[in-house]
């Protein structure tokens, strides 16, 4: 097994780039070391508290270290003094290369001329492969002899991507099959080629652009104001940036590739602004799995760190986004006009018999994991041309309020008085949040008639929707979600009558559990 060590500090471009946090990125450059079967045997790693471009004799600072295999870190005291103290472990560190326990060195904005002096000279002495970033402290180290296998500039890099990089350059060096650890990292077994295909996950980037379009749903109550309608124009710009949102969070998913996947997913995206959010989905997807494949091609050809950044943040994403541009984006955006002319036709035909089957069966769904995979992605597909949401307006009616209702019921009347510890913080955040209505299943699993009242009372207040052709969004707080709808009034009637009905079903469930239990 090879034996790797650190060398450096938090520099002045790197402190930016994630220097300031050596902790997360000497744990980077461990998990890359360990796919490719190498070891972290030292380290030597001088963090300041702020970028060494303005440095200053009172800066703060601390030296990191490895001892028995665990980071530690010296306590912070002014830099020269760090520096003096790193000026005697790097003595210590030069025996060790040169007692051959050292078999490479991965360097990141160190002092060859100073503090790195006698580790470098160690190297360069016993040709033990170096790579690294930092302009300047390459070329000098390269000047001194040192074998100098891989080089780069810090601009544009990331933790993950100077890893990779790092290692592939080890690993073709001594011919070392090597997997790069891209993505969660073996944290979550998520690993090399066949890991972005299975990172694809519609449903999660979905859910994480929730804040997108509540945004969105708020400027567009706002706007309603008679003092705040140039608001609309936000709103309009708003919708035009979903797309992007969406792309971006796909392709840093897809990618695993951080900052890098969110550059290629946002230029995908502004690409993709054409066809709506289906056309961000798939212009992030693209340029996603782009990314992941281009950055690999880079490293594995000794593309210097910035140049691989560069070509598969920028290239990826262009790529991604004309595609998407001239031959998607059509075809992306007929499928979400289909899909909301579905749900309008369905409308149509009868609102009432619509909004009552949808809330009858918002909880079968929800319990079935249907809902976040199928109703949630067209709940934001409705919200991407309006604000508003027919299935939303069922979400809050039908899940939350109905959820907030047998929450009140097991305070009031409760079961068992241990009930209303349960309830109580499940009723604040369904009331104040607009979310959380999984608190409700402990009564619900535990009574089929506390079951049956969440769905009947979810369809009344469905058939209250269609009655009144309600629009709405759940995930805000429900004291505002009748001002965020198209009809206060009877948005407010709606949610009253889900909660009242699910109040007094549980509370009649309670009363006949209570008589059972005392007879």
């Amino acid at each position: 097994m090879k034996r790797i060590a650190v060398v450096g500090s938090s520099g002045g471009n790197l402190y930016n780039l994630g220097g300031k946090d050596p902790e997360k990125m000497i744990e980077e450059i461990k998990v890359q070391l360990d796919s490719a079967g190498m070891n972290l045997e030292d380290v030597e790693f001088v963090g300041a508290k702020t970028s060494m471009d303005n440095k200053n004799d009172n800066v703060l600072a601390s030296l990191f270290y490895l001892e028995n295999g665990v980071l530690l870190s010296s306590e912070e005291k002014k830099l020269p003094e760090i520096n003096k103290d790193a000026l005697e472990y790097d003595k210590k560190l030069a025996e060790k290369i040169k007692d051959g326990i050292i078999d490479g060195l991965i360097v990141m904005s160190c002092d060859p001329d100073g503090i790195n002096n006698s580790a470098i000279l160690a190297a360069a002495e016993k040709k033990i492969p170096i790579v690294g970033t930092g302009g300047t402290s390459m070329a000098t180290i390269s000047a001194m002899g040192a074998n100098v296998i891989s080089s780069s500039g810090t601009t544009g890099t990331t933790n993950r991507t100077r890893a990779v990089a790092a290692v592939t350059s080890l690993s073709k060096f001594w011919k070392i099959k090597y997997s790069p650890v891209i993505g969660s990292g073996k944290r979550d077994g998520v690993m090399e080629d066949k890991g972005v295909f299975s990172r694809i996950n519609i449903r999660g980037v979905m859910m994480a652009a929730i804040p997108g379009f509540i945004t969105m749903a708020l400027v567009l109550a706002a706007s309603k104001l008679p003092f705040l309608k140039g608001l609309s124009e936000i709103f309009d710009i708003l919708i035009k940036a979903l797309p992007v949102i969406i792309a971006a969070l796909a392709a840093k998913q897809v990618s695993g590739l951080d900052e890098v996947g969110i550059v290629s997913g946002i230029v995908a995206g502004v690409l993709s602004v054409n066809g709506g959010i289906i056309g961000g989905m798939i212009g992030g997807i693209l340029a996603g799995i782009l990314c992941f494949y281009m950055i690999k091609l880079c490293f594995s050809y000794n593309f210097p760190a910035t140049t691989a950044n560069i070509v598969a943040g920028g290239i990826s994403g262009l790529a991604s986004g004309l595609v998407v541009y001239y031959f998607i984006a059509p075809i992306a955006l007929w499928l979400g006009d289909g899909l909301r002319a579905v749900i309008e036709m369905a409308l149509n035909i009868s609102p009432v018999l619509a909004g009552g089957i949808a809330g009858l069966l918002i909880w079968p769904a929800i319990i079935g994991g249907v809902y976040h995979a199928a109703i949630l992605p067209i709940v934001l597909l409705e919200m991407e041309k309006t604000g508003t949401s027919f299935l939303g307006a069922i979400d809050m009616t039908g899940l939350v309020m109905v959820s907030a209702g047998i929450m009140l019921a097991n305070i009031i009347f409760p079961r068992q008085k241990s009930d209303r510890a349960i309830a109580t913080p499940g009723l604040l955040i369904n009331v104040f949040f607009g979310t959380f209505v999984e608190a409700s299943y402990p009564f619900m699993f535990s009574d089929k008639l506390v079951m049956a009242g969440a769905m009947i009372s979810g369809c009344l207040g469905g058939i209250v929707v269609g009655m009144y052709d309600l629009r709405g969004t759940a995930y805000v707080p429900s004291i505002f979600a009748p001002i965020m709808s198209n009809n206060v009034a009877g948005f407010a009637i709606s949610m009253i009558i889900s909660a009242g009905s699910a109040f007094v079903i549980t509370s009649l469930a309670n009363k006949i559990a209570a008589k059972k239990n005392n007879s």
